[in-house]
């Protein structure tokens, strides 16, 4: 009789906790789902308004004065991804302030042509309701960290339309080598609830048609090759984008000075190669690449510089639509080299370099399922695993821990550089 009580209070325990997370996802999806559609839909008309009026770009630099501002107004200097990170590790409170500055911030980076995309605002957007629906509700410190999870998850899903990738990489990102499953299903429901809401204000999932080839060995050899190279340019990109901004506060070390220059160059740079395509987030180009197997030679290199230039300097986004960019158009320039059909080598790189750049694996190769299709998966993998390992322990946000060696079964505890 004892052993039955054990069995049935362990049984109501899961029970409980089943639902007491269903329910505390389902409002941080229909929280998240709101914020970040309507983040969606401010970015979107703050580049479409731009494209239309080309002399907005001329006072990109007295946005950065504008969002400098903003950040010391509500005291959210030094606030960014890493905070939301370090959050989850060590149980940091995140101001919720964070959330009108990351929005705004992003916002006017959009309206005015700095090179930035929107995860990053997505992350914090979505941890800081998360962190503050976890308080809302009085969980304790260990269920803060899986609401701030859920709360990343939902906006990512609402963004990007893709509540898989969302969840995994949420799940991910956090630390490399463990996952926190206890916030798989909390992170899924609340993808899924927030992207339904995305759905019905008319934001469609992010998805790419691309011709796949057939699966034979030279091909995989071929992606291979493509691979081991984007592993190389995810580690510039991560370079790229830490020793810039290492650089311009070393070198300027007053805000408002710093996001001047950086915007002025930003102007300097868009006249003298004369198009707005490295300027904004830059999702048209990467359709170009990816279905139609179109990129100039530079664009890689010039969306590497213009992006670094635009965060190191003090604008705000996110690096991973850059990263796509900056992925997409090198895999369709030396895909074409290798002897792979572009617009796949290009979905290849897209996926290859995010790979490398953030240490997610897994995530990775659901968001090539989720944006390209399940078919060439195996393409895809490969892709994503060698990518994963050469790119070493360089990583897109400082505050990620490596727990685990890439190539030795070894705990490290470090980390990404």
């Amino acid at each position: 009789m004892s052993a039955f009580k054990q069995e049935s209070k362990e049984a109501l325990s899961f029970l409980s906790g089943f639902v007491k997370w269903v329910l505390i996802a389902l409002f941080t999806g229909a929280a998240g789902g709101l914020v970040g559609s309507a983040f969606h839909l401010s970015v979107s008309h703050a580049a479409a308004f731009r494209a239309s009026h080309p002399w907005m770009l001329y006072l990109l630099p007295v946005s950065g004065i504008m969002i400098v501002l903003i950040y010391r107004l509500l005291h959210t200097e030094d606030k960014n991804t890493n905070t939301i990170i370090d959050s989850i590790q060590l149980g940091d409170r995140v101001p919720l302030a964070l959330l009108p500055t990351i929005y705004l911030a992003t916002a006017l980076t959009h309206l005015f042509g700095g090179s930035a995309g929107r995860e990053g605002a997505a992350l914090q957007i979505g941890g800081s309701l998360g962190n503050f629906a976890g308080r809302l509700f009085h969980l304790d410190e260990k269920d803060v960290r899986i609401a701030t999870l859920s709360g990343m998850s939902a906006v990512f899903a609402a963004l990007f339309g893709t509540p898989l990738t969302a969840t995994v990489f949420a799940l991910e990102v956090i630390s490399v080598g463990v996952l926190y499953y206890s916030a798989f299903v909390p992170c899924l429901v609340a993808s899924l609830v927030a992207l339904q809401i995305s759905v019905l204000f008319g934001i469609a999932p992010e998805h790419f048609a691309v011709a796949v080839s057939p699966v034979h060995a030279v091909l995989l050899l071929k992606v291979a090759a493509l691979a081991a190279l984007c592993a190389v340019v995810s580690i510039l990109f991560c370079l790229c984008m830490h020793q810039t901004e290492h650089l311009l506060r070393r070198a300027i070390p007053n805000d408002f000075v710093r996001v001047l220059a950086g915007g002025s160059a930003i102007v300097g740079l868009t006249l003298l190669l004369g198009t707005t395509e490295f300027n904004g987030a830059g999702m048209d180009s990467v359709a170009r690449a990816v279905e139609q197997g179109a990129v100039r030679p530079d664009a890689f290199f010039w969306k590497l510089v213009f992006t670094a230039v635009t965060l190191g300097s003090g604008y705000k986004g996110g690096e991973v639509v850059p990263c796509f960019f900056v992925g997409a158009t090198f895999g369709c320039l030396a895909g074409g080299l290798l002897g792979i059909p572009a617009g796949f080598a290009a979905a290849i790189g897209l996926v290859a370099v995010f790979c490398g750049a953030v240490n997610c694996p897994l995530a990775s190769i659901l968001l090539s399922i989720e944006l390209f299709g399940s078919e060439g998966v195996i393409c895809f993998a490969l892709a994503c695993g060698i990518a994963y390992m050469l790119s070493g322990y360089f990583g897109l946000y400082s505050s990620q821990k490596i727990l685990y060696s890439k190539v030795k079964a070894e705990f490290i505890n470090i980390h990404a550089r």
